[in-house]
Formats: C-alpha cells, sequence, structure tokens
C-alpha cells in the first residue's frame, strides 16, 4: 500500500472515530436523526373529570417536535396530533385517566433516521403534571 493511500485510509478511520464520537451537532451526518423533543407547559394545566369522561384534548406546548411524536400520559403512549414543531393535541378519555388525580404527560419521540454512525436520535421529554380534578 503507497504511503499515499495509507494516508487516505488513516483519514477515514480518523473521521470516522471523530464524527461516531461527537454530538449530533457537530456530526454533518446526523441531519436527518430526530430531535428529542422538549415540554415546557399543558393547556390547560388543570381539567375537571367531567371533560375527560366526554373526551378533552390537551394541547402540550414545547419544541422539537416532530410528525412521529407521540404523548405519554402515564406512562401509556398515546397518539398524537402534531399541529407545529411546537404544539402537539392529545386526546384524553376514561381508557387512560380513569378518576380524579395527578397525572404524568410526556412527549416521546421515536428514533429513526440516523442510521449507525453516532448520532442520538428521538427520546422522551421531561414529564409536566396535569391537574384533574
Amino acid at each position: 500500500m503507497s504511503s499515499r493511500t495509507w494516508g487516505l485510509c488513516l483519514s477515514v478511520v480518523l473521521l470516522a472515530t471523530f464524527l461516531t464520537g461527537c454530538n449530533n451537532t457537530l456530526n454533518p451526518l446526523c441531519g436527518s436523526a430526530r430531535p428529542m423533543p422538549e415540554i415546557g407547559s399543558l393547556s390547560p394545566s388543570t381539567v375537571a373529570f367531567a371533560q375527560v369522561q366526554q373526551g378533552f384534548a390537551l394541547t402540550i406546548n414545547g419544541s422539537q417536535f416532530v410528525s412521529s411524536s407521540e404523548a405519554q400520559v402515564n406512562g401509556k403512549t398515546l397518539a398524537a396530533n402534531v399541529l407545529s414543531s411546537t404544539k402537539l393535541q392529545v386526546q384524553l378519555t376514561t381508557d387512560v385517566i380513569a378518576a380524579p388525580g395527578t397525572v404524568s404527560v410526556a412527549v416521546m419521540t421515536p428514533s429513526g433516521g440516523s442510521g449507525d454512525v453516532g448520532c442520538s436520535s428521538g427520546g422522551t421529554s421531561t414529564s409536566l403534571s396535569l391537574s384533574v380534578q
């Protein structure tokens, strides 16, 4: 192997090592990775149980929501209507909330689109509490 070929191979190995050991913002191959969602507030933050019995649309405000993002209510994953990258809605019913109390709400984005190039993808946001009275 010539020194030029050897140098090229070494450069490729070093580049691959660098890209898999860095975060998504430095890795140009992570452009298709899904971001981890973040939530900031629930609207409303308190709801009457009677509203849940009738079916109630809860709005979750945050950032980095994508079309595949889903809501997690008390650990149960529910399909969500993603309105924008900062807002999604989920339908709450008695199938999900059986009685008044405090309910944990989070947003989860499944991983995908990053391949195996050292990119993180998707994840679950921190949770907020919804008060059901």
